[in-house]
């Protein structure tokens, strides 16, 4: 069902933030699982807590943003959800770091999504070889910049993946970011931002959530405390959302 969801009430109990400056209310980075470093251009693999080879896992594909490194994908995975899913983060980081890649779409630091789709399929495969993985359970996400990245390449190639979550990404403008509208109405998409945010206000993100909605794309969005970090709420939230798919109807 076409939704758009207003503020999400913050919890009772604070979370730890996911960025490496500690938010208001919130314990500080250090409280993050530690990860080791794969190198730069390494695919970065997350296994699920008591992994069953039997099972065919989804699969979430973390695009990183501007700074980030291949640890992220391990400091994210488990507020996402340490049992439910298989995570991969691509190794071309340089495509997604707006200080490495110059302007490719109407002069803003957006990834060419032709660029983006090589990598991340090759990631895709190297899940599936090392995991037991879903082919129709592979969900795109990102923050910031990789969020951007994965609503371009998702909406790009609709037919590819299960669902895309942006988290405080920017929604893509040029380029034509519909041109595939009759497939793209089959994508789910979940946009999250922050109240105060200063990449991508609240007004503005709501407002292309009303565009995909009349577009006539499932198009979930929601508004949190806070500003551009990425927060502990805004993943929970995320994993609700991807259960709902993988549990629904139409997951089979």
């Amino acid at each position: 069902m076409n939704r758009i969801l207003a503020f999400h009430s913050p919890s009772a109990t604070p979370r730890p933030s996911l960025d490496f400056a500690p938010e208001r209310g919130c314990a500080p980075s250090s409280t993050l699982p530690p990860a080791a470093a794969p190198a730069a251009d390494a695919i970065a693999f997350f296994a699920p807590l008591h992994y069953e080879p039997n099972y065919a896992y989804p699969l979430v594909v973390w695009l990183r943003g501007s700074g980030d490194d291949q640890t992220r994908l391990s400091r994210v995975m488990p507020f996402l959800s340490l049992r439910n899913y298989v995570g991969v983060a691509p190794a071309a980081a340089a495509l997604l770091d707006p200080s490495r890649t110059p302007p490719r779409i109407a002069g803003r630091q957006e990834p060419d999504p032709l660029a983006l789709q090589d990598p991340v399929l090759d990631a895709v495969d190297a899940a599936s070889r090392r995991y037991h993985v879903h082919p129709r359970r592979v969900f795109l996400a990102g923050h910031g910049p990789g969020g951007a990245a994965a609503l371009r390449l998702a909406l790009a190639a609709p037919d590819r993946f299960a669902g895309v979550l942006s988290f405080c990404g920017p929604f893509p403008t040029g380029g034509a970011p519909l041109c595939s509208l009759a497939a793209a109405r089959r994508l789910p998409v979940f946009l999250a931002t922050g109240r105060d945010s200063t990449d991508y206000s609240p007004a503005e993100s709501a407002r292309r959530a009303r565009l995909l909605l009349c577009a006539g794309i499932d198009a979930v969005h929601k508004v949190y405390p806070g500003g551009d970090a990425l927060g502990a709420r805004m993943l929970a939230d995320g994993n609700r959302w991807l259960m709902r798919i993988v549990t629904g109807p139409q997951a089979a």
